[in-house]
């Protein structure tokens, strides 16, 4: 998974994507941006956030991203990503709060690959390509 973030040629959805800048929906889309990665937002309540065009579910994007980055409630969570599983994606990321005991037991029984104990944020800031 790290190898896939490290290339910043992939496309990471962030499903709770926001306008709010008081959200971590916000703080880490622009942080993503501002490293260079191409992240395309996932929210089924906003057309466009800081400027880009939002979508209503991950399945809508155009190309099927590398890895699907989760800011949202667990029991939000656990129904988009047993949907997404069923839809065949494979990488998924859940920032902390969004993780739960049910979604990496559901995740590791498909053998999907899948972080749920680190911020993507502290990850890019860490990694040596950064």
């Amino acid at each position: 998974m790290i190898e896939l973030l490290n290339n910043k040629k992939n496309v990471i959805a962030l499903v709770g994507a926001s306008n709010d800048p008081r959200k971590y929906g916000n703080k880490i889309l622009l942080d993503l941006l501002d490293k260079g990665h191409k992240v395309i937002p996932v929210n089924n309540k906003e057309q466009k956030i800081e400027g880009i065009k939002s979508y209503k579910s991950v399945d809508l994007i155009e190309s099927k991203p590398s890895i699907i980055n989760f800011v949202i409630p667990p029991n939000e969570g656990i129904k988009t990503t047993l949907d997404l599983v069923q839809k065949g994606y494979d990488n998924f990321w859940y920032q902390p709060g969004a993780e739960s005991t049910e979604i990496s037991t559901f995740l590791h029984s498909k053998e999907k690959n899948f972080i749920d104990d680190k911020c993507i944020m502290v990850v890019t800031r860490l990694s040596s390509n950064y």
